[in-house]
């Protein structure tokens, strides 16, 4: 972990897999508020991948880098805010994306964060909208996603109602 990040709590029997040295991994983050409700960003309509699309905030894992420091990294860079604990796994999946770059592996998960949860930092170029999702709200993480593309709202509805 770079000197600048503060430490990330790992809690107990959370799982961090190690990819392999072919394998392209994203990681996701699922970020509550002090209300339970998730937060979410709207891809912006331009993105080759998944536009227009509600997601959680994530990315690329880097080569050489773990994937807790991807996921703070992540963090940082799309809301300001900076990764304070990893609370569990939500799920991994496999994906491959309509943008040419191959079979991807995707960790996400629960997470808890510092900074003002009221104003993030987006990346507005990437991003034209932000929302908090409680389970009322799940059906619109569903908005421009075919059925069976329901990564985001499943991992949002796992987390503000986990079973």
């Amino acid at each position: 972990m770079p000197d600048d990040q503060h430490p990330v709590i790992l809690d107990d029997g959370v799982e961090i897999p190690s990819p392999a040295e072919d394998e392209l991994w994203t990681v996701g983050a699922v970020i509550l508020n002090a209300d339970g409700k998730a937060f979410a960003q709207k891809r912006s309509p331009h993105r080759r991948l998944f536009p227009d699309c509600w997601d959680i905030v994530g990315g690329h894992v880097e080569p050489g880098e773990s994937l807790p420091d991807a996921l703070a990294r992540e963090v940082e860079e799309e809301t300001g805010w900076r990764l304070r604990r990893i609370r569990r796994l939500l799920g991994i999946a496999t994906w491959t994306g309509d943008d040419g770059g191959g079979m991807r592996h995707e960790a996400d998960y629960l997470v808890e964060v510092d900074g003002d949860l009221d104003h993030p930092v987006l990346e507005w170029s990437k991003h034209t909208a932000y929302a908090w999702f409680g389970r009322a709200d799940l059906p619109r993480l569903k908005q421009n996603r075919a059925p069976g593309e329901y990564l985001i709202h499943d991992l949002i509805a796992k987390a503000v109602h986990p079973t």
